[in-house]
């Protein structure tokens, strides 16, 4: 059930990235575009309003001219900091398997 629950946080194809993003800093709108190529603006809008709702980034609007809207990791986004080292951890040990597996074939 927990890990139900964990994976209803992060799943689908952009919450992760966008996390990934956050994690090197606050950062704009078109900052988190630019760092996520592929991704629509209705669909990164989409996403950064569902982590908002489930508390991993908080979106701080600056009274300034234009009005300047900045998102960032919650704490508790900043404790997922462990689980996305290991995530990439797992990556890099997946893709050297993979790879020596398609060389040795």
């Amino acid at each position: 059930m927990i890990a139900r629950d964990t994976l209803e946080v992060i799943q689908g194809k952009w919450r992760l990235p966008i996390i990934i993003s956050l994690n090197h800093g606050n950062k704009r709108f078109g900052e988190i575009q630019r760092d996520i190529t592929d991704i629509s603006p209705k669909m990164l809008s989409q996403e950064l309003k569902a982590l908002e709702t489930n508390k991993i980034i908080t979106r701080t609007l600056y009274d300034s001219m234009p009005v300047t809207v900045e998102y960032s990791l919650t704490p508790l986004g900043e404790s997922m900091k462990k689980l996305l080292d290991e995530i990439l951890n797992w990556g890099i040990h997946f893709r050297k398997e993979i790879l020596e597996t398609r060389i040795d074939n």
